[in-house]
C-alpha cells in the first residue's frame, strides 16, 4: 500500500486512485492557464506584428489561435473526466474507512485522528453517520467541484457545430459561464481536501519506520507519536492569475473601444439579402482582410458578432458585408431598414459599436509574389478587401506592390450571391484591361448548384462577350474547381516560387486545399496554405 506521506497520507484510504486524481488535476491547472490566451485577439495582434518581421512562419501559427482554444478545452473536459472519477472512488474508500471501526485497521485509525479538539484530520469524511454526496454539497472542495463541473458540461456542449451555427445566441451566453468556472475553480482548493503529514511531525514520526507499528501511536516507550496532518495549500490560483489579468486587461480595451463613437455613413441592402454597413471612427486604421466585432445595443447589449472588414485600407471609410441567417442578422437588417421600401435616415438607423480591428492570414497577402485566393459564398468578403486594395494600388496611385500575380476562385451556390460583388471586379476587368494589366488578376467564378431550365439558357448565352450571370467577359463556370489540375498548372507557370493560398470557407475545403499545398510543394515550387479562423 505504500507509505502515505508518498502520496500525502491518502493512499492508506485510497490505494492508487489519488494518483489518478491529482495527476489530472496538475494537467488541468496547466490547461487552465492556456485556454484563455489564444481568445485574448489584442495580445495576438500584437505578437503577430512583433514577429512578423523574423519569423513569417511562427506568425502564421497564431492564426490557429481557436483551434488550439479548441483542443485545450477538449483536455479540460478529459482531464476533468479522469479527475472526477478518480475522486467518486477516494470518497467511497474514505467513507469504508470510517465504517469498517477495526482499531486493528491502519486505515481506521488514521480516519480517528483529528477526533479530538485542535488536532487536524486526514480523512475529510469525519463521521460514519454521513454518505459522501452530503459531503459533496456541504464542502468547498464538494460544492465548488459541481459548479465548475456544470458550467463546463454546458459550455462544452454549446460549442458544438450544430449549436454554434443555428443557435449562436445558445453558444455566446453559455461560454461566459467562463467566469463562474475560473471563479470555482480557484476556490476549488480552499477546501484542502488533499493533506499530507506536516514537516515538524515529520521529523518525529518517520512514516517508513512507523507504519507498521500504529497500534502503539502516541503511548508510552514508542518512538512513534501520533502523527500530525495539515491540508496542502491551494495551487490552481498561481496557475491561472496571470491568464486572467491578461484578459481582464483584455476586455478592459474591448470596452474602451466599443465607447468610441462610430457613424454610420451609408447602408446597402444587396438584392441577396446582404447587408452592407459603410461606417467611420476617429483613429480606425486597418489591413487588408482583418475582421472586426460589431455589436447593436438596440438589439443586445452582450452579443459581439465577428464580421470581415470588406473595404480596402485606402478608403476613407471601413465596411462590412453581412449575410441575413438567424435571429440577430435578421434584427439589424430590420433595424437598419431592410424590410422597408423608403431608405432608412442617418438618425433612424440604430447605434453601432465596434472592437477591432483584429490581424488574420489574409494580412500577409502581399508578402507573396504569386497568390491564389479561394473564397466560398460569404467567404469571399476578406478578398474584396484585399481587390480593392490591389485597385488602388496598382491602378490609382501607380504603386508597386511585390505580389505579381493573383488567381481568384469564388465558390458560390447560387446566381444571387454575384450580385453584391460583381460591380467591383467588372470595374477591376475594365481599369486592368485599359491598364495593359489583364495579366495580373485571373479569375475564376463556379456556380455549385443550379437548375436545369437555368443550366440551359447559360449554355445558350455562353458563346456571348459579356457573361450572363455577372456581366464579366470572363464566363461563369459551372460544378466545383478542379484543384489537382488548378494547382499544376499554377505550380508549372510559376517555377522556384512560393505561392500563397488563402481560403474563406467551410472546414471540408480547407481539408482539400491543404492537402494539395502539400502534393504539389515539389520541384522548387512550395504551396502555403492559409485559412481565415474567427
Amino acid at each position: 500500500m505504500g507509505n502515505f506521506v508518498a502520496n500525502q497520507g491518502l493512499s492508506i484510504f485510497v490505494i492508487q486512485a489519488l494518483s489518478w486524481a491529482r495527476a489530472p488535476a496538475a494537467c488541468l491547472n496547466f490547461n487552465c492557464m492556456l485556454v484563455l490566451l489564444p481568445v485574448c485577439r489584442n495580445l495576438l495582434s500584437f505578437l503577430r506584428g512583433t514577429i512578423q518581421c523574423c519569423s513569417r512562419t511562427a506568425a502564421r501559427q497564431l492564426d490557429h489561435n481557436i483551434t488550439f482554444h479548441k483542443l485545450v478545452a477538449y483536455m479540460i473536459a478529459f482531464h476533468t473526466a479522469v479527475h472526477i472519477v478518480a475522486h467518486l472512488f477516494n470518497f467511497e474508500w474514505f467513507m469504508d474507512a470510517q465504517l469498517n471501526r477495526n482499531s486493528s485497521l491502519l486505515p481506521f485509525v488514521l480516519s480517528q485522528i483529528g477526533n479530538d479538539e485542535n488536532v487536524a484530520y486526514l480523512n475529510p469524511i469525519r463521521s460514519d453517520q454521513t454518505n459522501p454526496t452530503i459531503v459533496m454539497f456541504t464542502t468547498i472542495a464538494g460544492l465548488t467541484g459541481v459548479v465548475i463541473t456544470l458550467a463546463l458540461i454546458l459550455i462544452i456542449t454549446s460549442s458544438m457545430e450544430v449549436i454554434r451555427r443555428s443557435y449562436f445566441e445558445v453558444f455566446w451566453y453559455t461560454h461566459h459561464l467562463f467566469v463562474i468556472f475560473f471563479i470555482g475553480l480557484v476556490f476549488h482548493g480552499f477546501g484542502r481536501i488533499v493533506r499530507g503529514q506536516t514537516a515538524g511531525s515529520l521529523e518525529v514520526h518517520r512514516p517508513m519506520q512507523c507504519e507498521d507499528q500504529f497500534e502503539d501511536w502516541g503511548k508510552n516507550g514508542t518512538i512513534c507519536p501520533v502523527p500530525k496532518f495539515a491540508g496542502n495549500p491551494p495551487m490552481t490560483w498561481k496557475w491561472v492569475v496571470g491568464p486572467m489579468i491578461l484578459y481582464v486587461c483584455e476586455r478592459l480595451v474591448r470596452f474602451y473601444r466599443s465607447q468610441q463613437k462610430v457613424v454610420v455613413t451609408k447602408v446597402v441592402i444587396h438584392p441577396s439579402r446582404t447587408l452592407e454597413l459603410q461606417m467611420k471612427r476617429k483613429g480606425f486604421r486597418m489591413e487588408v482582410g482583418q475582421y472586426v466585432f460589431i455589436q447593436c445595443p438596440s438589439l443586445s447589449r452582450l452579443e459581439w458578432h465577428p464580421f470581415t472588414l470588406t473595404s480596402a485600407p485606402e478608403e476613407d471609410h471601413f465596411s462590412a458585408h453581412i449575410r441575413i441567417e438567424g435571429d440577430w442578422t435578421q434584427a439589424l437588417y430590420d433595424a437598419c431598414g431592410g424590410d422597408k421600401a423608403e431608405p432608412q435616415e442617418a438618425w433612424n438607423l440604430p447605434r453601432i459599436a465596434i472592437d477591432g480591428p483584429f490581424g488574420t492570414a489574409s494580412e500577409d497577402v502581399f508578402r507573396y509574389e504569386v497568390v491564389m485566393l479561394v473564397g466560398a459564398g460569404i467567404g469571399v468578403t476578406p478578398f474584396a478587401s484585399i481587390l480593392k486594395s490591389v485597385w488602388y494600388k496598382r491602378i490609382q496611385q501607380n504603386q508597386e506592390v511585390f505580389t505579381k500575380k493573383i488567381y481568384f476562385y469564388w465558390l458560390c451556390p447560387e446566381t444571387q450571391a454575384f450580385e453584391w460583388f460583381a460591380d467591383l471586379l467588372q470595374s477591376l476587368e475594365g481599369q486592368m484591361t485599359e491598364k495593359d494589366m489583364a495579366d495580373f488578376l485571373s479569375y475564376n467564378i463556379y456556380l455549385t448548384r443550379w437548375k436545369d431550365q437555368e443550366a440551359a439558357h447559360f449554355r445558350v448565352h455562353h458563346e456571348a462577350e459579356i457573361d450572363p450571370i455577372t456581366g464579366l467577359k470572363q464566363k461563369t463556370l459551372y460544378g466545383r474547381p478542379n484543384w489537382d489540375n488548378e494547382f499544376t498548372t499554377i505550380g508549372t507557370n510559376h517555377p522556384g516560387t512560393k505561392v500563397g493560398v488563402f481560403l474563406c470557407g467551410p472546414v471540408q475545403l480547407a481539408k482539400a486545399l491543404g492537402k494539395q499545398c502539400l502534393t504539389h510543394s515539389e520541384g522548387g515550387v512550395e504551396f502555403i496554405f492559409n485559412k481565415e479562423n474567427f
